[in-house]
């Protein structure tokens, strides 16, 4: 895969919700429904989509956002500090109108179609249900950026990363 690709996932859209999402960095691989491995700016990275879910694998960083069970739902935003790293996560969670809603996600699979180190899955049956992730590399590291779709509340979940050296 060379540039961003829509992937149609093989399983039907779960009726989940931004609120009950949470953040780890201590989660091991979980099943993912496609997986797109890169080289950035000399770093191995792996993008994971894992339904309405996401997990970004960067050197010492395993980051998860999902339904975890055993972990109260939320997404806050944090920073830490890894050997040579310094890792800073942000979310944020929109509630729109339909036509709103349904123009942002056209905006999210536009972005993330025209980015060359990208990837998001459909749900088939539910096209306005994404889960999308984007990379690009920085002068000392690395950024990426996450949607997360929930038609039936019409929010968007938006995370934004930074991974610099330090």
């Amino acid at each position: 895969m060379s540039g961003a690709s829509a992937v149609t996932l093989a399983t039907p859209y779960l009726d989940t919700d931004a609120d009950q999402l949470s953040f780890s960095l201590d989660e091991p691989a979980r099943a993912a429904l496609v997986v797109r491995d890169l080289r950035v700016n000399g770093t191995d990275v792996q993008l994971r989509v894992l339904g309405a879910s996401h997990q970004v694998f960067v050197g010492p960083v395993r980051e998860t956002v999902a339904c975890l069970p055993g972990i109260e739902g939320g997404l806050t935003d944090t920073t830490r500090m890894f050997d040579k790293w310094e890792y800073r996560f942000s979310a944020r969670v929109e509630t729109l109108d339909t036509d709103d809603f349904r123009a942002r996600v056209e905006q999210v699979r536009r972005r993330t179609d025209a980015h060359p180190r990208a990837l998001y899955g459909i749900f088939p049956g539910a096209s306005e249900a994404v889960t999308a992730l984007t990379v690009d590399p920085r002068v000392t590291g690395l950024d990426w950026h996450t949607w997360h779709t929930y038609p039936q509340s019409c929010r968007i979940v938006a995370t934004h990363t930074r991974l610099e050296a330090r």
